[in-house]
């Protein structure tokens, strides 16, 4: 195996690792030494893979993108923008409850530090302008910008409907993303974009 993906095996590896850990111990009380003590290596290791625990949580981000994209395959335009939009993040909502003790665990932190919530925000409105991509839906220029806020917002609202949905259909996170996805399918009519 190059060099190249046995990094990216090993960064992977590491990422499991500290849900597992966050799940069971809270992401506030994880710390990058308990990191590379759980996964046998010296901190100087699990610096070449990340630089902070926000690192880690970009290169979840960023694995959650890419899974959603392979998925997802290429937008059918036969369907509308807004559904095909509800496809692609009802995907990801999938994907997310792969990671879901870690992640409510992580969600749960933010309240304890809003900072880590703030410095979250480049890389999840990053993400969101993949998933608007992926729906076949225009992110360049000032419209661009506007429907990445939005969707950024949408998610926001149906990702605290997620952390609480225990039905095995995620009906209720349907529900909530399907009429947050109206109410900006509205909004963009309204205002042309």
């Amino acid at each position: 195996m190059p060099a190249t993906a046995t990094k990216t095996a090993d960064k992977q590896k590491l990422i499991e690792i500290a849900l597992k850990m966050a799940a069971a111990r809270g992401w506030d009380q994880l710390s990058l030494r308990d990191l590379a003590q759980e996964a046998q290596i010296d901190l100087a290791q699990l610096h070449d893979y990340f630089e902070d625990k926000s690192d880690i949580l970009t290169a979840l981000g960023r694995r959650i993108d890419r899974q959603v994209l392979e998925n997802i395959g290429e937008p059918d335009f036969e369907m509308n923008a807004r559904d095909r939009l509800f496809d692609v993040m009802m995907e990801r909502f999938d994907i997310l409850n792969e990671y879901r003790e870690g992640l409510v665990a992580i969600l749960g932190s933010f309240k304890l530090d809003p900072k880590q919530a703030v410095i979250s925000m480049p890389h999840l409105c990053r993400s969101m302008t993949w998933m608007l991509e992926a729906a076949g839906v225009e992110t360049t220029g000032l419209r661009g910008a506007l429907k990445v806020t939005g969707l950024t917002g949408v998610y926001l609202n149906v990702l605290r409907t997620w952390q609480k949905d225990d039905t095995p259909d995620m009906g209720k996170t349907m529900a909530a993303l399907d009429k947050d996805l109206s109410r900006a399918e509205q909004l963009v009519n309204m205002f042309g974009l």
